[in-house]
């Protein structure tokens, strides 16, 4: 036999779902930021170290991920 649940519960089990949906986004868009950049100060420091322009990129997507957590997932 199959036991009902009530709406409150079914609200409370999808909003558990959407925010691991959330984190899941947030963490997977933390590792391609932290790789990414990583792979563009490589390419800065190796091919043009006299101009330093790595921080860029950095500074406007670590703005973007920041939105992205206080958006989401806190």
């Amino acid at each position: 036999m199959l036991e009902e649940i009530s709406l409150e519960e079914y609200k409370k089990a999808y909003r558990e779902m959407k925010a691991e949906d959330e984190k899941r986004g947030f963490s997977v868009h933390l590792v391609v930021y932290v790789l990414v950049n990583a792979m563009l100060i490589a390419i800065n420091l190796i091919y043009s170290p006299e101009a330093i322009w790595f921080f860029y990129p950095l500074l406007g997507w670590g703005i973007g991920i920041t939105a992205h957590y206080l958006g989401g997932v806190r």
